[in-house]
Formats: C-alpha cells, sequence, structure tokens
C-alpha cells in the first residue's frame, strides 16, 4: 500500500479517480493504458466482478507507475484479498463495525465511505483524516460538503457517486475536496466495444476538471 503524501501527490495534477468495474481480465492492460495516456493515474477497481482482483494485478503490471485501489471494500475478507492482489489503496461504500476492526490492522491510504457529519466524526476519531463521500449526488452533494468544511475543517473528503463532468467542479472547488470518483469515463459497454481511444479522450477531459 502507499502512503497518504504520495496518495495526495497523485491527484495533485489530476484530482478525478476513475471508478472502474471491469468484467474480463483482457481488458486490464488496454483499459490502464488507455487512462493513463489521458493523464489519470489514479483508479479504483471495485470488487463486483469475479475478475476484479485478477484486474488490479493486470493493470500494475501494464503500467507498474498507476496507483491502483479497490473499491467496495466490505469484509475483512475483502481487506485481505485486496491487498494479495496488490492494491495501492482501499475505499468502502460504509464503515461496519466488524470491518473497521479488519481495516485497523492496516496501515497506507484506506478510504473508509461515510454520509453523515456522524460517521465522519466518527472515523476522524479511529484515525481515518481522509473518508469517501458516498453516494454523493443522493447523501446531499458538494452543498452537504461545503457545510461539513466549517465545522469539521480536519476531514478531507472523495465523493463519489453521481459525480458527472457537469458538477465534478462543484466538488473540487471545495476546501475539504481531495479528488472525486468518477464512473462515467471508462464503462463496461466501451471496454467491450474496444473504445480505447474514447476512453483516453474522456480521461483527458477529466484531469482537465479542478485545474
Amino acid at each position: 500500500m502507499i502512503n497518504m503524501a504520495t496518495f495526495h501527490n497523485s491527484l495533485r495534477d489530476a484530482p478525478i479517480v476513475p471508478v472502474l468495474t471491469v468484467e474480463k481480465v483482457a481488458h486490464a492492460a488496454p483499459l490502464a493504458a488507455a487512462l493513463k495516456a489521458g493523464g489519470l493515474g489514479t483508479v479504483e477497481v471495485t470488487l463486483r466482478t469475479p475478475v476484479a482482483l485478477e484486474v488490479i494485478g493486470e493493470m500494475k503490471r501494464a503500467e507498474p507507475e498507476m496507483i491502483v485501489g479497490a473499491g467496495t471494500i466490505c469484509s475483512e475478507g475483502d481487506v485481505d484479498a485486496a491487498l494479495k492482489a496488490g492494491s495501492d489503496f482501499l475505499v468502502s461504500p460504509g464503515t461496519s463495525p466488524e470491518l473497521i476492526k479488519a481495516l485497523a490492522y492496516h496501515d497506507g491510504v484506506i478510504l473508509p465511505g461515510v454520509s453523515t457529519a456522524s460517521e465522519a466524526m466518527a472515523r476522524f476519531d479511529e484515525g481515518y483524516g481522509v473518508q469517501k463521500f458516498f453516494p454523493a449526488e443522493a447523501a446531499g452533494g458538494a452543498n452537504f460538503l461545503k457545510s461539513l468544511s466549517g465545522p469539521l475543517p480536519h476531514i478531507d473528503f472523495m465523493p463519489t457517486g453521481g459525480v458527472k463532468p457537469h458538477n465534478a467542479n462543484d466538488y473540487l472547488s471545495l476546501p475539504n475536496v481531495i479528488a472525486a470518483g468518477g464512473t462515467w469515463i471508462a464503462s463496461p459497454a466501451d471496454m467491450d466495444a474496444g473504445k480505447w481511444d474514447e476512453i483516453t479522450k474522456r480521461a483527458a477531459e477529466a484531469a482537465a476538471l479542478g485545474t
């Protein structure tokens, strides 16, 4: 796993993190190349498909400098499997008591999912100064995070869920947002159709957001 300083540096010039659902291992290498060519070097692979763990390893082999995290971490088993697969960071949609216990054994970048002020405060007390705000739009959007920046300026967020090109800068302009996760950059349908040039184009457009 990487440390938080490395994670922050990776997002400095391109604060959009593609959130990827990859259904075929064969897509991993060309997908990594397409995203890297577009200027996005930090990605999250969701554990929503049977091949997700293998995809993480293949993306790392294809683009060794790419920072590849595992998303949809929901259990101790997910934590162990993602780390064995070589994940650079971990992201969860929420935080059950059992998951928090499992995460506590690991150093590195872990973004636990929160959607309320109380959850954010609890996770900070447990040592998580950067958190995933999910589902961002459904949970109050940029206005909600802006409201939190006053009483909780010490907590940073990566909003994910409903973030699109038309509203990404609403989030990225906030002082408590270090990055935003987006699913629009590479869909399974795009991968099946081999639209790697289109994915590179979207990645380049995403990389320019927030700058």
